[in-house]
């Protein structure tokens, strides 16, 4: 990740903002009116791969935001998805965070602890604003093992309409801080996190996420606040 024009901007960013500034270098020969336009979704480019660093607050047990965007749905009594091997009888708690295009897509991990599974499925492209947006997109699905309770938390990247490219660099055996970066989605998508039963979300439907900074859950209701960590 480097610096560009002041702006943090993801490695993933990097080969396509320089596609379009190419091709807004080639429309400038034709038309200034052409190049204007190029030269704005040049600009709107290098803002969707920004990469900003967060002040991720370091709680034991804690749970935090995944991704930038809004709470589409708060669904109890939800199954996680089949393919991270958990007891099909175990119903969690599934929180849905809609990222449109003007979002950071950097995501990040949840908790703190080691991904136990890492799954890529195939599927659709649907709408990922859309509840069966869950099942039937393309999705990575993770299952991070929290270090200090044991607890499973499912953390799933779901292509959306647009979005055709899931990029996660977890892996399973990988060990993460909260607030770690793990992957991107581009462009516009969704992300899910499953909280255990019996462990209460801390945000509502329509709350406005800030990745690795906005606390979604407590596993541990006695935790308190270490420090806050920028990263």
């Amino acid at each position: 990740m480097v610096s560009l024009m002041n702006i943090r901007i993801h490695k993933e960013g990097y080969a396509l903002i320089a596609a379009f500034f190419i091709v807004t270098l080639v429309l400038s020969f034709f038309s200034n009116y052409l190049a204007i336009i190029g030269l704005i979704a040049s600009v709107w480019c290098i803002f969707f791969f920004r990469d900003p660093n967060r002040v991720v607050p370091m709680l034991s047990g804690v749970v935090v935001s995944p991704a930038d965007g809004v709470v589409q749905s708060i669904v109890e009594g939800d199954i996680p998805p089949f393919e991270l091997g958990l007891d099909p009888d175990v119903r969690m708690t599934r929180i849905s965070i809609f990222l449109d295009v003007f979002n950071v897509h950097v995501n990040r991990a949840p908790i703190t602890g080691k991904v136990e599974k890492a799954h890529y499925r195939k599927g659709k492209f649907i709408n990922a604003s859309l509840d069966k947006a869950s099942i039937d997109n393309e999705r990575q699905s993770l299952l991070f093992g929290h270090a200090d309770t044991g607890y499973k938390i499912p953390c799933v990247q779901i292509a959306g309409l647009i979005a055709r490219r899931i990029v996660c660099d977890a892996y399973e055996g990988g060990e993460f801080q909260v607030g770690d970066r793990f992957g991107i989605i581009r462009f516009g998508s969704r992300v899910d996190v499953y909280l255990p039963q019996g462990i209460r979300p801390m945000v509502h439907v329509n709350q406005t996420m800030v990745g690795g900074e906005t606390i979604l859950a407590n596993l541990l209701e006695e935790g308190k606040i270490i420090q806050f960590i920028e990263k």
